[in-house]
């Protein structure tokens, strides 16, 4: 299977979750460079789905970039004059 970059890549409006254990497994196929973090939520995109879980802590993702999100979603923003909501 070809590796494409996160740029590449488009996710689907499918979220799928994950426990512990099955998403280190994930991480350990998918090899991200970067694993994303909203409150207790890690996620990741791969195969084309946003793939996540609330077990684990960023202790388990060594070696590996954490980048703190405001908001995880799949409702599209809106944008008002002044505004991004």
């Amino acid at each position: 299977m070809k590796k494409v970059s996160g740029e590449q890549q488009q996710a689907s409006d499918y979220r799928v979750k994950y426990t512990r254990e099955e998403f280190l497994k994930l991480v350990k196929i998918a090899d991200p460079q970067i694993i994303y973090r909203v409150e207790r939520i890690h996620f990741l995109s791969y195969d084309g789905f946003v793939m996540y879980t609330f077990e684990c802590g960023d202790e388990d993702f060594i070696g590996k970039t954490i980048i703190q999100c405001v908001e995880f979603t799949n409702t599209p923003w809106k944008e008002w004059p002044g505004r991004i909501y």
